[in-house]
């Protein structure tokens, strides 16, 4: 990808409906309220054989200086900075209004290559408008419908003009090969034992992995996400400031650390469930949650001055069931003042609250200062590493062996439960399989039990781990006949 796109205009021309359209997915949020998109998203844009990557941009207003209409605006000259192409895009059914002259003006001062798209011209009442466009001063203009796909053929030949005529190189960047974690059995070759425990060194089963690690800041609103985010990476590419709610949609940034690529994704603040009404924060809700569950590592960013509430517990909680690895982070330590009592009320809270969670990362830093928030990578890492643990089958089956001398299954209905085998299917997150004589009859509690026991004796804190109860004998038994 040689070219990058930048789709710009007043709000609720259909920026963000022509995003989708050219993403061939829907990556942005859509509705009829004006404003929606508020800071610039990226992704990667396909029409014909062309390839680009794109923005989409907040509309464009006219705003006081340090409003957040001021910050969207920033954020759009940004992507204009950055852009080769600039798709400026007016709702041909309102026809030519005083704002779509006052940006025409101020774009043909960016000496920017630009193609002026008259949006929502499927029907006759927008012909007028695509004719009065003409006087933008913006070349002619291309009637398009993004909501059905009408014109799009007629920007694929402007953008094609612009790209040979300047020469780029449209083909498009390999994709790196994915990786695949696949039960590999038991191979006793890979086992790495500490003498005199069971603990398994997880080490070489995580190489920095080729495609980026998938991490998502989650919690309520203004935790300060987005604060967050831009001290990390080192630039301001979100909108940020004391308004609760500016993130509306699940925005990705890209980085690396350490030599890691990283994708994280900035999103909206979660709200308890009654307060949520409108749709537009229904839609945002529902896209963070979204990006959390096709997450590796969830972060959830809570306010230390007021603590770990009930709100997210619940989201902790959900992101445990979703089987994500996750990292709690206290935000705006810097005022804090009784530190201490702060770390053990958040501890307390967990231990009582969510027991699955026992020994969750717990990080303390202020994202507006900076102070401490070196540390959350190198524990992200940790938690990824061990959310990709993978447990040789001999050593398992040896832990479940003292395990069950250890403390039995209880009698079902005066038969004796027996699990005869027990082997790890899958990591991300680690999966495992007991099979047994009565699956249905195990009670939960003893497969609790087990699931505790396997924690500390291969040293899994707080990884979502998942059990699967099976009937039938060990299935590498046939494998030891045969070769006999």
């Amino acid at each position: 990808m040689k070219f990058t796109v930048a789709l710009i205009g007043r709000p609720n021309v259909g920026k963000s409906t022509l995003f989708n359209r050219l993403a061939g997915r829907r990556l942005a949020l859509v509705d009829d309220t004006p404003g929606v998109t508020r800071d610039r998203r990226e992704g990667v844009g396909t029409l014909g054989d062309l390839t680009f990557r794109m923005y989409d941009t907040a509309g464009l207003e006219e705003a006081k200086p340090g409003s957040l209409f001021a910050r969207m605006r920033e954020q759009t000259d940004a992507a204009v900075e950055l852009s080769d192409i600039i798709i400026m895009m007016i709702d041909a059914r309102a026809g030519v209004t005083p704002l779509d002259e006052y940006f025409a003006q101020w774009l043909r001062k960016q000496k920017k290559r630009t193609i002026l798209v008259a949006n929502k011209c499927e029907g006759t009442k927008a012909d007028h408008g695509l004719y009065e466009a003409f006087k933008l001063g913006l070349g002619t203009p291309v009637g398009i419908s993004s909501e059905h796909g009408d014109g799009l053929a007629d920007l694929y030949g402007e953008i094609l003009k612009i790209v040979q005529k300047e020469g780029w190189d449209n083909e498009p960047e390999p994709e790196p090969d994915e990786v695949i974690y696949e039960d590999e059995g038991p191979d006793e070759s890979t086992s790495k034992l500490i003498e005199g425990d069971l603990s398994y060194d997880f080490e070489d089963h995580n190489p920095i992995q080729e495609k980026p690690l998938q991490m998502v800041i989650i919690g309520r609103p203004n935790a300060g996400k987005s604060t967050l985010i831009n001290y990390m990476i080192g630039e301001e590419r979100l909108i940020t400031g004391p308004e609760a709610g500016i993130t509306r949609d699940s925005i990705s940034v890209d980085w690396v650390y350490e030599g890691q690529e990283v994708k994280m994704f900035d999103t909206a603040g979660l709200r308890k469930k009654t307060k949520v009404v409108e749709k537009l924060e229904k839609l945002s809700v529902a896209d963070a949650l979204r990006a959390a569950q096709f997450a590796e590592i969830v972060v959830l960013l809570v306010d230390a001055e007021l603590g770990i509430e009930k709100q997210d517990l619940k989201i902790a909680n959900l992101m445990v069931q979703e089987g994500r690895g996750l990292v709690i982070a206290l935000n705006k330590w810097d005022l804090v003042k009784d530190r201490l009592g702060a770390v053990r009320a958040a501890k307390d809270t967990l231990t009582r609250s969510l027991p699955q969670l026992k020994g969750v990362k717990v990080m303390q830093f202020s994202a507006l200062t900076g102070h401490g928030v070196d540390k959350l990578m190198p524990a992200v890492i940790e938690v990824h590493k061990l959310w990709n643990a993978r447990i040789p089958t001999s050593p398992l089956n040896r832990w479940l062996a003292d395990t069950i001398d250890k403390h039995p299954p209880p009698l079902a209905g005066g038969r004796r439960l027996k699990i005869r085998f027990m082997a790890q299917i899958k990591t991300r997150p680690p999966t495992f399989v007991l099979f047994c004589n009565l699956p249905s009859e195990m009670p939960d509690s003893y497969v609790r039990y087990l699931e505790n026991d396997l924690r500390h004796a291969f040293k899994l804190p707080a990884t979502p781990l998942r059990f699967l109860l099976r009937k039938g004998e060990n299935p590498y038994e046939s494998r030891r006949k045969k070769r006999k």
